[in-house]
Parts: C-alpha cells; sequence; structure tokens
C-alpha cells in the first residue's frame, strides 16, 4: 500500500506525538490505578452504587480500541496467519490452564479461584500492544493478535470459563456471551468504522486516548476494590501473588513457545506480552456482573501489576539489542501510532 508524501508527512507527525502520549501514559496508568484503588478501598460507600456502570466504562475503553485499528491491521493476520493463530491458540490455552494451575498450587478461596481463572480466560489486553511497541518487539503482530482474540472472546471467555471454573461457581454461559458482545465487540466495531471514515479525526484525537482509557480503567479498578474492600485486608496478599504468578508465567511461556517455533527475536517478544498481558478490566467486569465483587478482585490487581511488570520488562527489551532487525511493512509504522494510541488493559 503506498501513501502519497502529503500522508506520510501527516503519519509521522502524528506517530512521534502519539508515542510520546503512550510513554508517559504506560508509566502513568499503574499510578492512576493505585490512586483509584486507595480510593476505593478508603471510600466504599462513594463508588458500590456505581457498580452498575462499569459494562459502560469497559464498553468506553474498548471503543477507543476500535479507533486505534486500522483496516490493514486486519489485513496483516492474512499475511502471517500462522503466527497470529500461534499467538491467540496459546493465550487461550496457556493462561487458562496456568490460571487453574495458580489457584490449585496456592489452594484459593472459590470466589478467587474464579476471578483468576477468569483473567486467564480473558483475550488479549491492549496494553500489550502499547509495552511491545516500546519493546521494540513486532507490533503490527502484536495489534494483529489482540484483534483476534478480541473477536474470538465472545465465544472462547464464557465457554473456557465455564470449563475451567464451572466446579467453583455456576457460569452463565450465554448471558456472559451476549454481554461480551454488547461490551467488547460492537464499541470495537463501532470504533472500527467511526476510524475508516473519519480517520483524520481520529488522528487529531489520537493523542488524547491513552489518557481516557487510563482514566476509565482507573474508574473500574476503584469500584471493583470498593466493592471488595471488607476482603482485601485479609485476601490481599494471597491475590498479589497469585496474580504476580499468573502474569509472569504468561511471559515466560509466551516466550518460550515462540523460542521453541524459531521464532525471531521481535515476535518472541510479542508473544511474550500477548500471552502474559490480558484484559483484565472485561475480566473485572463479567466479574462484577455475573458472580462476586471478592471474584473481581484479583481482575482489577492484574490491571495495576501487568502494567508495572510490561513497563519494566519493555524497558530491558529494549537495552537488549538483537542481531536481526524485525521485518518491516508498509503499514508497521500506523501499526505502531495506532498501538501507543491504547493502554489499556483491559483493558
Amino acid at each position: 500500500m503506498s501513501h502519497t508524501p502529503a500522508q506520510q508527512a501527516a503519519g509521522s507527525t502524528a506517530a512521534p506525538s502519539a508515542d510520546r502520549s503512550s510513554i508517559i501514559a504506560v508509566t502513568a496508568l499503574p499510578i492512576l490505578v493505585v490512586i483509584a484503588g486507595v480510593l476505593g478501598f478508603l471510600l466504599p460507600d462513594a463508588f458500590t452504587p456505581l457498580a452498575p456502570s462499569i459494562t459502560w466504562a469497559l464498553g468506553v475503553v474498548m471503543f477507543f480500541m476500535g479507533l486505534t485499528l486500522t483496516l490493514p491491521d486486519f489485513a496483516r493476520i492474512a499475511k502471517r496467519p500462522w503466527i497470529a493463530v500461534l499467538g491467540v491458540v496459546t493465550q487461550f490455552v496457556a493462561m487458562p490452564l496456568l490460571g487453574l494451575l495458580v489457584v490449585t498450587v496456592y489452594s484459593l478461596p472459590t470466589e478467587i479461584a474464579v476471578g483468576v481463572i477468569l483473567v486467564g480466560c480473558a483475550p488479549g489486553g491492549t496494553a500489550s500492544n502499547v509495552v511491545t511497541y516500546l519493546a521494540k518487539g513486532d507490533t503490527a503482530l502484536s495489534v494483529s493478535i489482540t484483534t483476534l482474540s478480541t473477536l474470538l472472546a465472545p465465544v472462547l471467555t464464557p465457554l473456557l470459563t465455564l470449563w475451567l471454573a464451572g466446579s467453583y461457581m455456576d457460569v452463565p454461559f450465554w448471558s456472559m456471551f451476549v454481554s461480551i458482545c454488547q461490551t467488547v465487540l460492537v464499541p470495537v466495531i463501532v470504533g472500527v468504522v467511526i476510524r475508516v471514515f473519519a480517520s483524520k479525526f481520529v488522528d487529531v484525537i489520537a493523542p488524547v486516548l491513552p489518557w481516557l482509557a487510563s482514566i476509565a480503567i482507573a474508574y473500574i479498578v476503584a469500584i471493583v476494590v470498593a466493592g471488595s474492600a471488607s476482603s482485601i485486608a485479609t485476601a490481599g496478599v494471597l491475590v498479589l501473588l497469585a496474580v504476580v504468578t499468573h502474569n509472569l508465567l504468561g511471559i515466560g511461556v509466551g516466550y518460550g513457545v515462540a523460542a521453541a517455533c524459531r521464532l525471531d527475536t521481535p515476535t518472541r517478544r510479542a508473544l511474550s506480552f500477548e500471552v502474559g498481558l490480558q484484559n483484565s478490566g472485561l475480566a473485572s467486569t463479567l466479574a462484577t456482573t455475573y458472580f462476586s465483587p471478592l471474584a473481581a478482585l484479583p481482575g482489577a490487581v492484574f490491571s495495576v501489576w501487568h502494567n508495572v511488570s510490561g513497563a519494566v520488562l519493555a524497558s530491558l527489551f529494549a537495552r537488549r539489542p538483537y542481531g536481526k532487525p524485525p521485518i518491516e511493512d508498509s503499514g508497521l509504522e500506523s501499526a505502531a501510532a495506532g498501538a501507543a494510541s491504547a493502554v489499556t488493559a483491559n483493558r
């Protein structure tokens, strides 16, 4: 796909602005989420009544994700289908099973166990796109895997949750399927359509999107923490331990699978983040809606931790050169700029 000089100039101007915004947002997001969590813990009566609005907040985050996607992002899946499929399969196999392993090893209470498994069954979060970009990984592949896993989430997330968590609590498959379609699939599609027909406007507001997404994620975390404030004092450390273990194992499996398939370094970095970083905002929302506030706590903690671990690992990766540079295609620059404008976990 060729670009006119004017389009190239516009892209080169927009990309640095989006890059700067994403770097700042990656640093600020954990801080915002921690502040939101503290407020939710200290002022539960102020945030608990807002629980019904969580689904709307997640819809806003996913809408922003849709705004960052372009038609070439979907075309990239067709160009390298087996690698994208490898990433999605690894994510939807490894993270749910690792979640089950974690809850078994730590003998987690029922509601927390369901929350951890639900995080594992969620699709990839767009935070993985940002940290892949900052880690000098294959950003286009990262965007492709996140897109594909998000589109499959309405079926796979409730199905896997039913299979793995059904022995802990009743899992309403069809209700979750409809909910994910409403809060994830529809907003993403609407965002993509707006991007196609109003790309110039989206380019103008792109630097603001990370901050809007960060605020929405922090809002969700504050409400989730408020709902389980009474349990945090006794379960908080255990939840943190489970979340850290789950996340680090996922990152390790993603990198290991890519290495075992003899993929290049940029691809290994992309898969490590795609497998290890989940859409924890979706997990928290589903847990609050269909299970209990305590079941939503692992998703809230994951929202903080995976941004911290992702940012730290991206910084370490970026300082380690590799022999073979990533394969650039004509749309990679726009993919990097698009990924950089979405910071959520989802978010």
